[in-house]
């Protein structure tokens, strides 16, 4: 097992089974990176994450009887990136991870190289989406309608397409382009207009389906 290039991340890890967290920490840690805390439910998590200093949470979305997608605000709110690493597989948990504000999604069933490949990612401000659940989520979208391509799309409306494809946020992408989110909002609606999409989701699943037949990922 490789050791990470440049900083080590500072991880904090959620899942409500203690095998699981003790390899997680395990891993991690011969990866050289960081376990700076790590939290069994919801209400752990949150009084403990605030002071662990974290750049990324490792999240499991089944908490026992409660749900780790109810977490992904406050922790993005926090200022911590959220890489989720969960059993769930469909498309619908996939994209509501992502649109929560989730900057990753690696399955449970994926290998650990390929979680320690998206912690290099989340850690260096890059979106990863493992290959498994890119798949779900090309597998279950519908077929978009052919887009109108009479009108060429500006660079900003290209930008804002391709984030849209890697699961970014309105919010994210105004961050990332110092824009308001009206602005993005603005942008979006212009983009479902010159593409003949019937409004946002639609928009989303178009931008989605680009990206993966564009990446190898």
């Amino acid at each position: 097992m490789s050791t990470v290039p440049g900083r080590p991340a500072r991880i904090f890890i959620i899942d409500d089974h203690p095998v699981v967290r003790q390899g997680l920490r395990l891993l991690f840690t011969q990866a050289a990176h960081i376990v700076c805390g790590d939290a069994e439910c919801r209400q752990a998590a949150l009084a403990r994450i605030g002071d662990a200093g974290a750049d990324i949470a490792v999240l499991d979305l089944s908490l026992g009887d409660e749900s780790g997608l109810d977490l992904i605000g406050a922790i993005r709110a926090a200022g911590v990136a959220v890489l989720v690493y969960s059993m769930h597989e469909d498309a619908v948990t996939i994209q509501r991870a992502l649109t929560a504000g989730a900057g990753g999604y690696v399955s449970k069933r994926d290998n650990e190289d390929i979680l320690l490949d998206a912690i290099v990612d989340l850690q260096a401000g890059r979106r990863h989406i493992s290959t498994r659940a890119a798949q779900s989520l090309a597998r279950h979208a519908p077929p978009p309608a052919e887009p109108d391509t009479r009108h060429a799309l500006s660079e900003r409306e290209s930008t804002i397409l391709a984030r849209l494809g890697q699961g970014d946020s309105n919010a994210d992408i105004a961050a990332a382009l110092a824009i308001s989110v009206r602005t993005v909002e603005t942008y979006c609606a212009r983009l479902a207009d010159k593409l003949d999409l019937d409004g946002m989701k639609a928009l989303r699943r178009y931008a989605i389906r680009k990206t993966l037949g564009d990446s190898p990922r």
